[in-house]
Protein backbone atom coordinates (compact mmCIF):
# COMPACT_ATOMS: atom_id res chain seq x y z
CA UNK A 1 0.00 0.00 0.00
CA UNK A 2 0.86 4.17 -0.35
CA UNK A 3 0.16 6.59 2.17
CA UNK A 4 -0.83 10.16 1.08
CA UNK A 5 -0.24 13.01 3.45
CA UNK A 6 -2.13 16.07 3.04
CA UNK A 7 -1.56 19.00 5.78
CA UNK A 8 -4.06 21.66 4.98
CA UNK A 9 -4.98 24.82 6.17
CA UNK A 10 -8.36 23.30 8.10
CA UNK A 11 -7.06 19.70 8.63
CA UNK A 12 -4.76 17.20 8.17
CA UNK A 13 -5.89 13.89 5.64
CA UNK A 14 -4.14 10.59 5.64
CA UNK A 15 -5.38 8.59 2.56
CA UNK A 16 -4.04 4.56 2.12
CA UNK A 17 -4.04 3.05 -2.01
CA UNK A 18 -3.38 -0.16 -2.74
CA UNK A 19 -1.43 -1.22 -6.00
CA UNK A 20 -4.71 -0.92 -8.48
CA UNK A 21 -4.75 2.72 -6.89
CA UNK A 22 -7.93 1.89 -4.70
CA UNK A 23 -8.62 3.48 -2.01
CA UNK A 24 -8.22 1.59 1.32
CA UNK A 25 -8.35 3.76 4.33
CA UNK A 26 -8.76 7.82 5.19
CA UNK A 27 -8.60 9.67 8.20
CA UNK A 28 -9.13 13.42 9.49
CA UNK A 29 -7.62 15.50 12.14
CA UNK A 30 -9.00 19.21 12.43
CA UNK A 31 -7.03 22.06 12.61
CA UNK A 32 -7.83 25.70 13.38
CA UNK A 33 -5.80 29.04 12.37
CA UNK A 34 -5.24 31.77 14.71
CA UNK A 35 -5.81 35.62 13.74
CA UNK A 36 -4.08 37.50 16.25
CA UNK A 37 -4.04 40.69 14.06
CA UNK A 38 -5.83 41.91 11.11
CA UNK A 39 -4.83 40.54 8.15
CA UNK A 40 -2.57 37.77 10.29
CA UNK A 41 -2.97 33.93 10.07
CA UNK A 42 -0.92 31.37 11.78
CA UNK A 43 -0.80 27.86 12.82
CA UNK A 44 1.54 26.31 15.54
CA UNK A 45 3.44 23.63 13.84
CA UNK A 46 2.94 21.29 16.93
CA UNK A 47 -0.79 21.38 15.67
CA UNK A 48 0.91 19.47 12.48
CA UNK A 49 2.44 16.96 13.88
CA UNK A 50 -0.15 16.23 16.78
CA UNK A 51 -2.90 15.64 13.92
CA UNK A 52 -0.78 13.38 12.01
CA UNK A 53 -0.34 11.25 14.99
CA UNK A 54 -4.33 11.26 15.08
CA UNK A 55 -4.24 10.17 11.52
CA UNK A 56 -1.75 7.47 11.86
CA UNK A 57 -3.34 6.23 14.95
CA UNK A 58 -6.34 6.07 13.03
CA UNK A 59 -5.28 3.80 10.21
CA UNK A 60 -3.15 1.50 12.50
CA UNK A 61 -5.89 0.56 14.22
CA UNK A 62 -7.99 0.06 10.77
CA UNK A 63 -6.17 -1.64 8.04
CA UNK A 64 -2.99 -1.29 9.26
CA UNK A 65 0.27 -0.09 8.08
CA UNK A 66 2.70 -2.90 7.88
CA UNK A 67 1.69 -3.19 4.14
CA UNK A 68 3.24 0.78 3.26
CA UNK A 69 5.87 0.90 0.50
CA UNK A 70 5.50 4.26 0.03
CA UNK A 71 4.60 7.83 1.54
CA UNK A 72 4.02 11.20 -0.14
CA UNK A 73 3.66 14.40 1.04
CA UNK A 74 1.34 17.45 0.02
CA UNK A 75 -0.28 20.59 1.67
CA UNK A 76 -0.61 24.07 1.49
CA UNK A 77 1.86 26.34 0.00
CA UNK A 78 3.48 29.54 0.99
CA UNK A 79 3.79 28.87 4.82
CA UNK A 80 7.17 30.55 6.58
CA UNK A 81 8.19 27.74 9.13
CA UNK A 82 11.44 28.91 10.90
CA UNK A 83 13.45 27.01 12.51
CA UNK A 84 16.86 27.64 14.68
CA UNK A 85 20.04 25.67 14.53
CA UNK A 86 18.47 22.77 16.41
CA UNK A 87 15.58 22.71 14.60
CA UNK A 88 13.16 24.39 17.34
CA UNK A 89 10.52 25.98 16.18
CA UNK A 90 10.95 29.61 16.92
CA UNK A 91 7.49 30.81 16.20
CA UNK A 92 3.91 30.38 14.55
CA UNK A 93 4.00 29.58 10.90
CA UNK A 94 2.95 32.15 8.61
CA UNK A 95 0.31 31.20 6.44
CA UNK A 96 -0.18 31.58 2.75
CA UNK A 97 -3.45 33.59 3.73
CA UNK A 98 -1.57 35.79 5.98
CA UNK A 99 -1.23 39.30 4.20
CA UNK A 100 0.76 41.43 7.42
CA UNK A 101 3.68 41.57 4.19
CA UNK A 102 2.01 43.43 1.07
CA UNK A 103 4.80 46.36 1.92
CA UNK A 104 7.35 43.54 1.27
CA UNK A 105 5.93 42.41 -1.43
CA UNK A 106 5.65 45.13 -3.16
CA UNK A 107 9.21 46.19 -2.63
CA UNK A 108 10.47 42.74 -3.45
CA UNK A 109 8.53 42.48 -6.75
CA UNK A 110 9.88 45.87 -7.52
CA UNK A 111 13.05 44.28 -7.82
CA UNK A 112 13.17 43.02 -11.49
CA UNK A 113 14.85 40.16 -10.63
CA UNK A 114 12.27 38.62 -8.97
CA UNK A 115 9.53 38.09 -11.85
CA UNK A 116 12.73 37.21 -13.74
CA UNK A 117 14.10 34.43 -12.09
CA UNK A 118 10.68 33.11 -10.50
CA UNK A 119 8.57 33.86 -13.12
CA UNK A 120 6.03 35.15 -10.81
CA UNK A 121 4.72 38.48 -8.71
CA UNK A 122 6.02 38.35 -5.23
CA UNK A 123 2.73 38.22 -4.02
CA UNK A 124 2.17 38.82 -0.11
CA UNK A 125 1.28 35.41 0.71
CA UNK A 126 4.32 34.17 -0.92
CA UNK A 127 7.55 32.80 1.85
CA UNK A 128 10.36 36.06 0.91
CA UNK A 129 8.68 38.90 1.48
CA UNK A 130 7.50 37.22 5.25
CA UNK A 131 11.16 36.57 5.78
CA UNK A 132 11.61 40.16 5.06
CA UNK A 133 8.79 41.50 7.34
CA UNK A 134 10.21 38.69 10.07
CA UNK A 135 13.56 40.45 9.71
CA UNK A 136 12.30 43.73 9.99
CA UNK A 137 9.66 43.51 13.18
CA UNK A 138 11.61 40.59 14.90
CA UNK A 139 15.15 41.24 14.24
CA UNK A 140 16.37 38.90 16.79
CA UNK A 141 14.25 36.25 16.07
CA UNK A 142 15.37 36.52 12.57
CA UNK A 143 19.33 36.67 13.78
CA UNK A 144 18.17 32.62 14.91
CA UNK A 145 16.84 31.53 11.61
CA UNK A 146 18.66 28.55 10.26
CA UNK A 147 16.43 26.83 8.26
CA UNK A 148 13.05 27.69 6.50
CA UNK A 149 10.41 25.11 5.77
CA UNK A 150 7.25 24.90 3.89
CA UNK A 151 4.48 23.27 6.65
CA UNK A 152 4.60 19.84 4.42
CA UNK A 153 8.44 19.79 4.60
CA UNK A 154 8.25 20.32 8.04
CA UNK A 155 6.17 17.39 8.60
CA UNK A 156 9.29 15.32 6.27
CA UNK A 157 11.61 16.37 8.74
CA UNK A 158 9.49 14.88 11.43
CA UNK A 159 8.78 11.69 9.61
CA UNK A 160 12.65 11.27 8.32
CA UNK A 161 14.96 13.57 10.17
CA UNK A 162 15.44 14.76 6.43
CA UNK A 163 15.69 18.74 5.71
CA UNK A 164 14.35 18.31 1.93
CA UNK A 165 11.31 20.68 -0.17
CA UNK A 166 10.52 19.91 -3.87
CA UNK A 167 10.20 22.03 -6.77
CA UNK A 168 6.17 22.73 -6.85
CA UNK A 169 6.01 24.14 -3.06
CA UNK A 170 9.50 25.74 -3.52
CA UNK A 171 8.36 27.63 -6.80
CA UNK A 172 5.58 29.45 -4.35
CA UNK A 173 8.46 30.61 -2.25
CA UNK A 174 9.76 33.49 -4.65
CA UNK A 175 13.32 32.41 -4.27
CA UNK A 176 13.04 29.37 -6.60
CA UNK A 177 14.83 29.56 -10.15
CA UNK A 178 11.68 28.07 -11.85
CA UNK A 179 12.86 27.69 -15.06
CA UNK A 180 16.46 26.04 -13.97
CA UNK A 181 14.31 24.27 -10.74
CA UNK A 182 16.24 25.25 -8.83
CA UNK A 183 17.26 27.86 -5.16
CA UNK A 184 18.14 31.37 -6.52
CA UNK A 185 21.34 32.60 -4.69
CA UNK A 186 20.17 36.19 -5.95
CA UNK A 187 17.18 36.18 -4.74
CA UNK A 188 18.16 34.71 -1.34
CA UNK A 189 20.94 37.25 -0.73
CA UNK A 190 18.06 40.15 -1.85
CA UNK A 191 15.89 38.84 1.60
CA UNK A 192 19.19 38.62 3.86
CA UNK A 193 19.00 34.70 3.36
CA UNK A 194 21.30 32.27 1.94
CA UNK A 195 21.18 28.58 0.14
CA UNK A 196 22.32 27.01 3.14
CA UNK A 197 19.16 27.92 5.31
CA UNK A 198 17.42 26.32 2.54
CA UNK A 199 16.48 22.30 2.10
CA UNK A 200 17.75 20.43 -0.41
CA UNK A 201 15.43 20.36 -3.20
CA UNK A 202 14.30 17.14 -4.90
CA UNK A 203 11.45 16.11 -7.72
CA UNK A 204 7.98 15.54 -6.34
CA UNK A 205 8.33 11.58 -7.54
CA UNK A 206 12.08 11.05 -6.11
CA UNK A 207 12.64 9.50 -2.82
CA UNK A 208 13.35 12.44 -0.26
CA UNK A 209 14.30 10.28 2.90
CA UNK A 210 13.10 7.08 4.66
CA UNK A 211 11.18 6.77 7.68
CA UNK A 212 12.34 7.33 11.17
CA UNK A 213 12.70 3.97 12.49
CA UNK A 214 11.43 4.75 15.55
CA UNK A 215 7.92 5.79 13.82
CA UNK A 216 7.85 2.96 12.01
CA UNK A 217 7.97 0.98 14.98
CA UNK A 218 5.52 2.70 16.89
CA UNK A 219 3.28 2.50 13.65
CA UNK A 220 3.77 -0.67 12.71
CA UNK A 221 5.56 0.28 8.94
CA UNK A 222 7.73 -2.18 7.83
CA UNK A 223 11.54 -0.76 7.90
CA UNK A 224 12.70 2.13 5.20
CA UNK A 225 9.51 3.20 3.80
CA UNK A 226 10.56 5.56 1.36
CA UNK A 227 9.07 9.26 1.57
CA UNK A 228 8.37 10.92 -1.68
CA UNK A 229 9.31 14.71 -2.48
CA UNK A 230 5.60 15.13 -2.84
CA UNK A 231 4.20 18.51 -4.15
CA UNK A 232 2.20 21.56 -3.00
CA UNK A 233 -1.39 20.65 -2.57
CA UNK A 234 -2.85 22.36 -5.80
CA UNK A 235 0.35 20.50 -7.61
CA UNK A 236 -0.48 17.13 -6.03
CA UNK A 237 -4.25 17.85 -7.00
CA UNK A 238 -2.97 17.69 -10.53
CA UNK A 239 -1.35 14.04 -10.20
CA UNK A 240 -4.65 13.08 -8.50
CA UNK A 241 -6.85 14.54 -11.20
CA UNK A 242 -4.54 12.91 -13.46
CA UNK A 243 -3.75 16.66 -14.91
CA UNK A 244 -0.01 16.53 -15.82
CA UNK A 245 -0.06 17.05 -19.91
CA UNK A 246 -0.91 20.33 -21.71
CA UNK A 247 -4.33 20.87 -22.80
CA UNK A 248 -5.34 19.06 -19.22
CA UNK A 249 -7.31 20.95 -16.61
CA UNK A 250 -9.09 21.42 -13.36
CA UNK A 251 -10.86 23.65 -11.28
CA UNK A 252 -10.60 23.25 -7.40
CA UNK A 253 -13.31 24.96 -5.29
CA UNK A 254 -11.69 24.88 -1.42
CA UNK A 255 -11.30 27.42 0.57
CA UNK A 256 -9.48 28.69 -2.05
CA UNK A 257 -9.91 29.08 -5.96
CA UNK A 258 -7.53 27.51 -8.45
CA UNK A 259 -7.75 27.22 -12.34
CA UNK A 260 -4.96 24.70 -12.96
CA UNK A 261 -4.03 24.07 -16.48
CA UNK A 262 -0.77 21.86 -16.60
CA UNK A 263 1.95 22.82 -19.21
CA UNK A 264 4.66 20.69 -21.16
CA UNK A 265 7.16 23.80 -21.14
CA UNK A 266 7.75 26.85 -19.15
CA UNK A 267 5.87 30.39 -19.99
CA UNK A 268 5.75 32.59 -17.03
CA UNK A 269 3.86 35.33 -17.64
CA UNK A 270 3.75 37.41 -14.25
CA UNK A 271 2.00 40.54 -15.40
CA UNK A 272 -0.82 38.83 -15.60
CA UNK A 273 -0.84 37.57 -11.90
CA UNK A 274 -0.97 34.16 -13.04
CA UNK A 275 0.73 31.91 -10.66
CA UNK A 276 3.77 29.68 -13.39
CA UNK A 277 5.08 27.09 -11.00
CA UNK A 278 6.96 23.77 -11.22
CA UNK A 279 4.87 20.57 -11.37
CA UNK A 280 5.07 17.81 -9.42
CA UNK A 281 6.94 15.65 -12.09
CA UNK A 282 10.44 16.57 -14.25
CA UNK A 283 10.22 18.63 -16.76
CA UNK A 284 6.95 19.80 -16.20
CA UNK A 285 5.01 23.21 -15.61
CA UNK A 286 1.86 24.45 -14.26
CA UNK A 287 0.04 27.42 -14.44
CA UNK A 288 -2.79 28.91 -12.14
CA UNK A 289 -5.20 31.59 -11.44
CA UNK A 290 -5.80 31.55 -7.49
CA UNK A 291 -8.69 33.67 -5.59
CA UNK A 292 -8.80 33.68 -2.24
CA UNK A 293 -12.14 32.82 -1.00
CA UNK A 294 -14.34 30.10 -2.86
CA UNK A 295 -15.26 28.19 -0.67
CA UNK A 296 -14.47 30.20 2.40
CA UNK A 297 -16.49 32.96 1.07
CA UNK A 298 -19.89 30.73 0.80
CA UNK A 299 -18.97 29.69 4.55
CA UNK A 300 -18.83 32.74 5.65
CA UNK A 301 -22.20 33.55 4.25
CA UNK A 302 -23.42 30.83 5.49
CA UNK A 303 -22.50 32.27 9.08
CA UNK A 304 -23.77 35.50 8.84
CA UNK A 305 -27.18 34.17 7.40
CA UNK A 306 -27.43 31.48 10.89
CA UNK A 307 -27.19 28.47 8.60
CA UNK A 308 -25.17 25.95 6.88
CA UNK A 309 -24.16 25.93 3.24
CA UNK A 310 -26.43 22.75 2.21
CA UNK A 311 -29.40 24.40 3.71
CA UNK A 312 -28.31 27.72 1.51
CA UNK A 313 -27.78 25.93 -1.83
CA UNK A 314 -30.49 22.81 -1.52
CA UNK A 315 -33.20 25.35 -2.81
CA UNK A 316 -31.75 27.06 -5.58
CA UNK A 317 -33.31 24.68 -8.34
CA UNK A 318 -32.05 25.10 -11.84
CA UNK A 319 -29.40 27.57 -12.88
CA UNK A 320 -30.25 31.56 -13.32
CA UNK A 321 -28.93 34.60 -15.05
CA UNK A 322 -27.58 36.93 -12.38
CA UNK A 323 -29.49 39.26 -10.53
CA UNK A 324 -29.04 42.67 -10.10
CA UNK A 325 -27.34 42.09 -6.24
CA UNK A 326 -23.65 41.78 -6.99
CA UNK A 327 -21.34 39.85 -4.68
CA UNK A 328 -17.37 40.61 -4.59
CA UNK A 329 -15.25 37.97 -2.88
CA UNK A 330 -12.11 39.81 -1.85
CA UNK A 331 -12.93 38.88 2.34
CA UNK A 332 -8.81 38.98 2.53
CA UNK A 333 -7.86 40.44 -0.56
CA UNK A 334 -7.15 39.12 -3.76
CA UNK A 335 -4.59 36.97 -6.09
CA UNK A 336 -5.37 36.40 -9.41
CA UNK A 337 -5.74 39.03 -11.53
CA UNK A 338 -5.92 41.65 -9.00
CA UNK A 339 -2.68 41.13 -6.85
CA UNK A 340 -4.49 43.53 -4.38
CA UNK A 341 -3.79 42.39 -0.37
CA UNK A 342 -6.01 45.24 0.68
CA UNK A 343 -9.21 44.80 -1.76
CA UNK A 344 -12.11 43.57 0.51
CA UNK A 345 -15.66 42.75 -0.94
CA UNK A 346 -18.65 43.68 -0.67
CA UNK A 347 -22.47 43.00 -1.57
CA UNK A 348 -23.91 45.81 -4.13
CA UNK A 349 -27.39 46.32 -5.37
CA UNK A 350 -29.21 45.36 -2.59
CA UNK A 351 -33.16 45.73 -2.28
CA UNK A 352 -35.86 45.08 -1.34
CA UNK A 353 -36.14 41.87 -3.72
CA UNK A 354 -33.11 40.03 -1.95
CA UNK A 355 -33.89 37.71 -0.15
CA UNK A 356 -31.44 34.59 0.79
CA UNK A 357 -31.81 32.54 -2.26
CA UNK A 358 -31.01 35.48 -4.50
CA UNK A 359 -27.52 36.96 -2.13
CA UNK A 360 -26.84 33.37 -1.96
CA UNK A 361 -26.69 32.98 -6.04
CA UNK A 362 -25.31 36.53 -5.68
CA UNK A 363 -22.01 34.54 -3.58
CA UNK A 364 -21.68 32.05 -6.01
CA UNK A 365 -21.82 34.39 -9.12
CA UNK A 366 -18.98 36.53 -7.30
CA UNK A 367 -16.79 33.70 -6.45
CA UNK A 368 -17.58 32.02 -10.35
CA UNK A 369 -16.88 35.79 -11.82
CA UNK A 370 -13.39 35.87 -10.11
CA UNK A 371 -12.69 32.62 -11.75
CA UNK A 372 -13.60 33.94 -14.90
CA UNK A 373 -10.97 36.69 -14.29
CA UNK A 374 -8.89 34.07 -14.16
CA UNK A 375 -9.93 32.20 -16.97
CA UNK A 376 -8.81 35.34 -19.08
CA UNK A 377 -5.87 35.49 -17.39
CA UNK A 378 -4.48 32.09 -18.63
CA UNK A 379 -5.81 32.99 -21.96
CA UNK A 380 -3.64 36.12 -22.14
CA UNK A 381 -0.31 33.60 -21.45
CA UNK A 382 -1.75 31.52 -24.82
CA UNK A 383 -3.32 28.87 -22.41
CA UNK A 384 -6.52 28.10 -23.28
CA UNK A 385 -9.11 25.39 -21.76
CA UNK A 386 -11.18 23.13 -23.67
CA UNK A 387 -12.76 21.26 -20.10
CA UNK A 388 -12.31 21.31 -16.34
CA UNK A 389 -12.46 18.46 -14.10
CA UNK A 390 -14.39 19.58 -10.69
CA UNK A 391 -12.44 19.36 -7.29
CA UNK A 392 -13.09 19.98 -3.56
CA UNK A 393 -16.02 20.53 -1.54
CA UNK A 394 -18.00 23.25 -3.44
CA UNK A 395 -17.95 20.28 -6.76
CA UNK A 396 -20.71 18.92 -4.32
CA UNK A 397 -23.41 21.69 -5.65
CA UNK A 398 -24.62 20.89 -8.90
CA UNK A 399 -25.97 24.65 -9.20
CA UNK A 400 -22.56 26.12 -8.90
CA UNK A 401 -21.23 23.43 -10.93
CA UNK A 402 -23.48 24.39 -14.01
CA UNK A 403 -22.91 27.92 -13.37
CA UNK A 404 -19.38 27.58 -13.98
CA UNK A 405 -19.74 25.52 -17.25
CA UNK A 406 -21.98 28.55 -18.56
CA UNK A 407 -19.85 31.66 -17.25
CA UNK A 408 -16.28 30.23 -18.01
CA UNK A 409 -17.81 28.77 -21.33
CA UNK A 410 -16.50 25.44 -20.96
CA UNK A 411 -17.56 21.88 -19.96
CA UNK A 412 -16.79 20.72 -16.46
CA UNK A 413 -16.50 17.22 -15.52
CA UNK A 414 -17.39 15.29 -12.75
CA UNK A 415 -15.23 12.26 -11.23
CA UNK A 416 -17.02 9.03 -10.17
CA UNK A 417 -17.23 9.34 -6.32
CA UNK A 418 -13.88 9.20 -4.95
CA UNK A 419 -11.39 11.48 -3.74
CA UNK A 420 -9.19 12.46 -6.96
CA UNK A 421 -7.33 15.47 -4.59
CA UNK A 422 -3.88 15.94 -2.91
CA UNK A 423 -4.00 13.37 -0.68
CA UNK A 424 -4.51 10.93 -3.46
CA UNK A 425 -2.06 12.65 -5.65
CA UNK A 426 0.28 12.22 -2.86
CA UNK A 427 -0.36 8.95 -2.42
CA UNK A 428 0.59 8.44 -5.86
CA UNK A 429 3.52 10.15 -5.59
CA UNK A 430 4.50 8.19 -2.95
CA UNK A 431 3.68 5.23 -5.08
CA UNK A 432 6.22 6.44 -7.54
CA UNK A 433 8.97 6.97 -5.70
CA UNK A 434 8.90 3.56 -4.50
CA UNK A 435 8.23 1.38 -7.55
CA UNK A 436 10.20 4.00 -9.77
CA UNK A 437 7.25 4.85 -12.41
CA UNK A 438 6.36 7.44 -13.48
CA UNK A 439 3.74 9.98 -15.13
CA UNK A 440 2.15 6.73 -16.25
CA UNK A 441 0.63 6.47 -13.25
CA UNK A 442 -1.65 9.71 -12.66
CA UNK A 443 -4.53 9.15 -15.26
CA UNK A 444 -7.25 10.99 -14.98
CA UNK A 445 -10.26 9.48 -13.04
CA UNK A 446 -13.41 8.18 -14.78
CA UNK A 447 -16.01 10.60 -15.46
CA UNK A 448 -19.28 10.72 -13.68
CA UNK A 449 -21.31 13.14 -15.60
CA UNK A 450 -20.36 16.16 -17.48
CA UNK A 451 -22.08 19.55 -17.06
CA UNK A 452 -22.53 21.51 -20.14
CA UNK A 453 -22.92 25.78 -20.40
CA UNK A 454 -26.18 26.91 -20.94
CA UNK A 455 -26.19 29.09 -24.35
CA UNK A 456 -29.26 30.64 -23.67
CA UNK A 457 -27.69 32.04 -20.62
CA UNK A 458 -24.18 32.77 -21.95
CA UNK A 459 -25.09 36.30 -22.55
CA UNK A 460 -26.52 37.36 -19.63
CA UNK A 461 -23.23 36.03 -17.82
CA UNK A 462 -21.17 37.89 -19.98
CA UNK A 463 -23.39 41.07 -18.91
CA UNK A 464 -23.11 39.87 -15.47
CA UNK A 465 -19.21 39.35 -15.59
CA UNK A 466 -18.97 43.23 -17.08
CA UNK A 467 -20.92 44.51 -13.86
CA UNK A 468 -18.27 42.62 -11.53
CA UNK A 469 -15.61 43.97 -13.47
CA UNK A 470 -17.36 47.88 -13.10
CA UNK A 471 -17.84 47.46 -9.53
CA UNK A 472 -14.53 45.50 -8.53
CA UNK A 473 -12.68 48.86 -10.18
CA UNK A 474 -15.17 51.29 -8.49
CA UNK A 475 -14.55 49.94 -4.66
CA UNK A 476 -11.23 49.61 -5.48
CA UNK A 477 -9.88 52.82 -3.57
CA UNK A 478 -13.30 52.47 -0.99
CA UNK A 479 -12.34 49.72 0.46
Amino acid sequence: MYLGLDLGTSGLKGLLIDEAQTVVAEAVAPLSVSRPHSGWSEQAPAGWLAAAEAVLDELAAGPGLGAVRGIGLSGQMHGATLLDASHAVLRPCILWNDTRSAAEAAELDADPRFREISGNIVFPGFTAPKLVWVARHEPELFARVALVLLPKDYLRLWLTGEAVSEMSDAAGTSWLDTGRRCWSRDLLAATGLSEAQMPRLVEGAEVSGRLRGGLAQRWGFPAGVDVAGGGGDNAATGIGMGVVHAGQAFVSLGTSGVLFAANDGYAPAPETAVHSFCHALPARWHQMGVILAATDALNWFARLAGTDVADLTATLGPLQAPGRTLFLPYLGGERTPLNDAAIRGAFLGLGHATDRPAATRAVLEGVTFALRDCRDALAATGTRLESLIAAGGGARSDYWLALIATALGVPVRLPVAGDFGAAFGAARLGMMAATGAGAELAQPPEIAREIAPDAALAAAFDDGHARHVAARTAIRELT
